[in-house]
């Protein structure tokens, strides 16, 4: 296959590849992060998890009527998205099944040919667009792809044949929880020292989210596996990055980066590499199944070749027109690569330490760049690898650590609000419906749908409403509701810094040392569109933090793309060299528009806080209660 020419001029593009729970997108990004080509599929099954495969067919039903009528469907962001020419919903139903699939109860499974397929799809659709732009006679020098990004969702575990390519199960996300009786198990027969041991390894406690479990559930239960197992040498374990860069490079190169690996319960934070204790605790053996080599977040992983996924299983058919498409960017260095929550620290510009991002989802992930600070929390967080730029001199370049928490219910709350109490006809309404009052007239809503996370893990804790009156209206529900999401981000932030050092709750001190432990909160995700939540979120943090709200809207795409750009082999081709460079380049809408700075006085935010830690002491363990 030939090599394209790179002598003649031309404008630098990143190709972002992003792999999400519920959906597979590419962007192609210049080098201000502006977005030259979007394509996006939506795979096959609702975004919100169902208990059952037997539902797949009739959601796939519901969401094909919804686009036809122009109605939006949401994303694990709790996003709107309306079909159009750069979004479709994936239709593999009548050959090949969906991506995303729910065979039991708990069990959340994720077919890999077809996240490979997506992925591949989304590509050509992007180049074709990118091919119709330099065809334009008045652009003199024309665009081309330079390198490839990838970020993906994390955890989720994959084992495949070396001999054939082809994955030997289906792919088990993160959120599935099969794993729980193994879990259980270790839990009791583990005994606190080795407890501690593992989490001063890993940054992680015990549990079903982790690959480690995963893989332990397949050769425990999988017979297929287990006799490769035992044979040896055939056996390949990865998660999600690990495959598309396996399947995507002429050299199949078989590697994770660090933030992904750090998710697996098998890396040592300190060292960057498989632990002996680690694999033996989870019974692995490494000389009888394959482990992808532990490498940095940017640097050449290996170039592009597109896959021949008919040799993959994969029966849809590819045309040769899309082969010939993908020929244009044949050898382009795959250079970056971030599992989502990283992806989105970095493309939130959360580069530096102290400084820290929360992405508004379904539920809500915050990350804190602690630098090269290796934090084990002591106050329910967790710790895990930011990212890490060797190319960049001095501490830049060195891998950065963060503090990750997480709550179960944000964007959800507002569904609920919508579909279940009908106080709201679309999502978008929360805001001007919450709106309509100054406070939430004394009503307080603990949002533990799911228990309680980050930092208080209380899996007894149920959804609480306090403080109703007559006088209580639907706007003091929805604000209440809102207001719970807010005061839990506060909780983590509080958490984190009190595992950083700083004093038992910053947010109440006034001295500028303390602030500087954090005073920039940047937020992203479907809730953060909404001025009204953000103006809550800032007013239950205070004054020593600003809210601001990502200056591109893509944040996680476009951080697997400065993860690229930062990783080419020669320094002269890299489309930034520094992280100056990059938080430049890259301003988007950075307005005062999209900052937001508290108004509340203190003593009714401190009153308020009050009264929020009074309820979360109310609404917990109430499942354990007889």
């Amino acid at each position: 296959m030939p090599r394209r020419s790179s002598t003649s001029p031309s404008i630098p593009v990143v190709a972002s590849i992003d792999i999400g729970t519920t959906s597979t997108r590419v962007i192609l990004f210049d080098q201000s992060g502006g977005e030259l080509a979007k394509h996006q599929i939506e795979y096959s099954t609702s975004a919100s998890e169902a208990p059952q495969e037997s539902q797949n067919t009739d959601q796939f039903r519901r969401r094909s009527s919804l686009a036809r009528h122009g109605q939006p469907i949401f994303s694990a962001k709790g996003v709107a998205i309306l079909i159009g020419d750069d979004i479709e919903i994936e239709n593999n139903a009548a050959s090949v099944g969906p991506t995303l699939r729910f065979p039991r109860p708990g069990w959340v499974e994720c077919m890999p040919v077809h996240i490979l397929a997506n992925a591949v799809q989304c590509l050509v659709a992007c180049l074709i667009t990118l091919q119709k732009l330099n065809q334009n006679p008045d652009l003199k020098v024309k665009y081309r792809v330079k390198c490839i990004g990838i970020a993906n969702m994390r955890e989720t575990t994959l084992v495949w044949s070396k001999k054939t390519g082809r994955p030997l199960c289906n792919g088990i996300t993160w959120t599935d929880t099969r794993t729980a009786e193994i879990v259980q198990h270790l839990e009791r027969m583990t005994d606190e020292e080795t407890k501690r041991s593992m989490k001063e390894k890993t940054g992680l406690p015990l549990s079903t989210y982790f690959s480690a479990a995963k893989l332990r559930w397949l050769l425990d239960n999988d017979d297929d596996i287990r006799e490769e197992y035992e044979r040896g040498q055939d056996l390949m374990f990865g998660t999600v990055d690990t495959w598309l860069i396996y399947h995507l490079t002429k050299e199949k190169s078989f590697v994770t980066d660090v933030t992904n690996a750090s998710r697996t319960s098998f890396m040592n934070l300190e060292t960057r590499d498989y632990d002996d204790e680690l694999l033996e605790f989870w019974g692995i053996d490494p000389s009888k199944i394959l482990m992808p080599k532990i490498v940095s977040s940017s640097e050449f992983y290996g170039s592009f070749a597109a896959p021949n996924l008919s040799h993959l299983g994969f029966h849809n058919k590819i045309t040769d027109q899309a082969y010939e498409i993908l020929r244009t960017i044949y050898n382009v260095p795959i250079s970056g690569c971030l599992g989502d929550q990283s992806a989105s620290l970095v493309g939130q510009l959360a580069l530096k330490p102290g400084s820290a991002k929360c992405t508004y989802g379904t539920g809500c992930f915050l990350l804190y760049n602690t630098g090269k600070r290796k934090l084990i929390s002591e106050n329910g967080t967790l710790t895990t690898l930011g990212f890490w730029f060797p190319s960049l001199d001095g501490d830049d370049g060195d891998p950065h650590y963060a503090l990750e928490g997480s709550i179960a219910v944000a964007g959800s709350i507002i569904q609920w609000l919508r579909d279940n109490l009908k106080l709201i006809e679309n999502a978008q309404d929360i805001g001007p419906l919450a709106s309509q009052v100054d406070n939430s007239g004394g009503v307080l809503f603990i949002p533990a749908f799911s228990g309680l996370y980050a930092p208080y893990w209380d899996r007894g804790a149920t959804g609480t409403i306090f403080g109703m009156t007559q006088y209580t209206s639907s706007s003091h529900i929805a604000r209440a509701a809102l207001e719970g999401v807010c005061f839990q981000v506060r909780a983590i932030l509080k958490a984190m810094a009190e595992d950083a050092g700083g004093s038992k709750d910053f947010l109440e001190e006034a001295s500028t040392d303390q602030s500087k432990l954090l005073s920039t909160l940047a937020v992203d995700g479907g809730m953060s569109k909404a001025d009204e939540i953000l103006r809550i979120q800032a007013d239950i943090l205070g004054p020593c933090v600003t809210v601001k709200r990502a200056a591109v809207a893509e944040c996680t795409a476009l951080g697997a793309a400065i993860a690229a750009g930062l990783g080419l082999k020669d320094k002269n081709d890299r489309i930034w060299k520094s992280f100056d460079e990059v938080t430049e380049a890259i301003k988007g809408n950075d307005s005062a528009d999209n900052q937001f700075k508290a108004t509340l006085p203190d003593s009714e935010r401190r009153k308020n806080w009050k009264r929020w830690e009074r309820g979360v002491d109310r609404a917990k363990g109430w499942l354990d209660e007889e």
